[in-house]
């Protein structure tokens, strides 16, 4: 069985492969790189990622929206990496 200290690593790790993919995926499909052409739902990968900070990007200007689509997922990468730093800091994560 695997200890929790090392799932917690799993799981950070693997969020962190899904954004890395997710935002490579859009920075392709937003620039038309290696002749893809570019389209609106280029970040649609960033979407289920960013969840729940991303439904309260409504209020932001246009020009901002790519930003805080980017910025949600690494949002919760951050939540999750602390949430397990903070489990193995009070014993929990062994």
């Amino acid at each position: 069985m695997m200890p929790r200290k090392g799932l917690c690593r799993w799981a950070v790790a693997g969020f962190a492969v899904l954004y890395a993919i997710a935002l490579a995926l859009f920075v392709i499909g937003t620039f038309g790189l290696f002749g893809s052409p570019g389209g609106p739902l280029a970040g649609i990968f960033l979407v289920p990622l960013g969840l729940p900070w991303i439904l309260w990007t409504g209020g932001f200007p246009e020009a901002a929206l790519p930003w805080a689509g980017v910025a949600s997922p690494l949002i919760n990468l951050l939540l999750l990496a602390g949430l397990c730093r903070l489990a193995a800091a009070s014993g929990q994560g062994s």
